[in-house]
């Protein structure tokens, strides 16, 4: 397995858990708002990219964009679930 894939799903994994106790409230759970982390690094880096910022290089940099992405990502979701 390559390590720079093991490394995007474990930075992931600590943004989808910062995530979930950043927003507070009816969540998805742990393993819920892990996977939400997966996904919203994808979120955070697609957004990150298109708006052209760049939050730096690194283990840092990279968990700021995962963690943005998946508060983001949880928003959506969270808004969706109320409207259902």
């Amino acid at each position: 397995m390559d390590t720079g894939l093991v490394w995007f799903i474990l930075i992931g994994l600590a943004a989808g858990w910062l995530a979930g106790q950043l927003t507070k409230g009816s969540g998805f759970g742990l393993i819920g708002d892990l996977v939400v982390g997966v996904i919203g690094a994808l979120v955070g880096g697609f957004v990150f990219g298109t708006l052209g910022i760049f939050v730096g290089a690194g283990l840092l940099g990279a968990l700021i964009v995962a963690t943005i992405g998946a508060i983001i990502l949880l928003f959506l979701l969270r808004l969706i679930k109320k409207a259902l």
